[in-house]
């Protein structure tokens, strides 16, 4: 990486407001950019524009074009791209499609500076929610679920996932499809791959992006999405694409840009996959009395109910947890995202699965609770 490129990536500006890879190894860097660490530190958010080009059009460039490419970059990424082509014939990739993928890569020096730019600052679980779980989200996803009812009914008796969690995960994720991200991925994912600091991970989903393009499976020859390569309205890496990209509309193709029920059909899918229990809710809030030590905090301590109630764990205003029977053996865990003595809750099989989505308790609890909005609203 030239000295140019380096000091690019000096300029942190404060995050002001939070957009909504996870996977089984998410971009840290992306992770960090919508939903912070377990800990609540926050990277400054690259937005793309509000206004959305057509799902399978050549994306806008970028608003904010802090760098140009430079003839010493240019020439490294297009080095690179000859080796990468080498590499990839051994990899199930046809010539064809990397003839016709590779030449309209471009380097995007745009994605390298917010690569590099590094979690500022950290907030507590108390204002990430308040960003998280608005009243404008809550008020968004219950009309959303009323307006796709029948779909998300259908959907939720197919992979046993209620509709709420659905709806609460795409919300996050790109507030209801509206943020959905303008680069193009192809270029995104090969200059974070030759960029090198995670070089790997990023050729990994690099070669998955084009396994997806010379299947058909978009139904589209452009695949667009965040900085780091996340796709569609539920913001799957590649590889989460072709692990859980579930037709939802039976046409043959996996469009989780335009068409919501391959969105509703590839979230649950992923959920199922992962070991959703539909006879499970995520959590709930407890109050936890303080003789309860911080060692038994945290989802790795998995205690039957019965467990916590001998414990004096209990809801809010003092009255007992709902657990009578076999609902006693029930294994649920203590999290409290800030830490023991801050707002606390217990949390069952599916708290981990959402985890799972993304390893941040910030993400998993607020989850939950914008589900819980969702389904309880008028």
């Amino acid at each position: 990486m030239t000295m140019y490129r380096r000091l690019l990536l000096v300029s942190v500006f404060t995050l002001a407001t939070l957009s909504s890879s996870h996977g089984e190894d998410p971009s840290t860097m992306e992770m960090y950019r919508r939903y912070g660490n377990a800990q609540g530190q926050m990277a400054p958010v690259y937005n793309p524009p509000v206004q959305q080009a057509p799902a399978y059009a050549p994306p806008a460039q970028p608003v904010y074009q802090a760098a140009q490419n430079t003839d010493d970059d240019i020439g490294g990424f297009q080095h690179w791209l000859h080796g990468f082509r080498q590499r990839a014939a051994g990899q199930g990739l046809d010539s064809a499609t990397l003839n016709r993928a590779l030449a309209g890569i471009e380097y995007k020096p745009r994605v390298i500076e917010l690569d590099g730019k590094q979690p500022e600052g950290k907030i507590t679980f108390v204002q990430y929610k308040k960003n998280i779980v608005s009243p404008k989200r809550i008020a968004d996803g219950r009309a959303r679920l009323a307006a796709n009812r029948t779909l998300l009914n259908r959907i939720s008796r197919q992979y046993g996932v209620p509709p709420q969690y659905i709806v609460a995960l795409w919300g996050i994720e790109t507030n209801y499809g509206r943020n959905t991200g303008g680069f193009d991925t192809l270029s995104a994912l090969a200059t974070l791959a030759y960029e090198g600091r995670r070089a790997s991970f990023f050729e990994k989903e690099f070669v998955n992006a084009l396994k997806i393009l010379q299947g058909g499976h978009a139904g589209t020859d452009r695949l667009t999405g965040s900085w780091a390569g996340a796709l569609g309205q539920c913001q799957f890496m590649p590889t989460s694409y072709m692990r859980y990209g579930a037709d939802g509309d039976g046409d043959g193709t996996i469009n989780i840009w335009d068409s919501l029920p391959d969105v509703f059909a590839s979230t649950a899918n992923y959920l199922k996959t992962e070991g959703w229990n539909e006879d499970l809710r995520w959590g709930r809030k407890v109050i936890a009395p303080n003789t309860i030590p911080a060692s038994e905090y945290g989802r790795e301590v998995r205690k039957p109910l019965s467990y916590w109630v001998q414990k004096g764990v209990k809801l809010p205003g003092g009255k007992h947890l709902p657990a009578t029977g076999n609902d006693l053996n029930t294994l649920a865990s203590l999290v409290a995202p800030d830490g023991p003595g801050t707002e606390t809750f217990l949390v069952y099989q599916n708290y981990n699965v959402i985890m799972h989505w993304n390893r941040s308790t910030y993400f998993a609890t607020s989850v939950g609770l914008l589900a819980d909005a969702i389904a309880n609203g008028p």
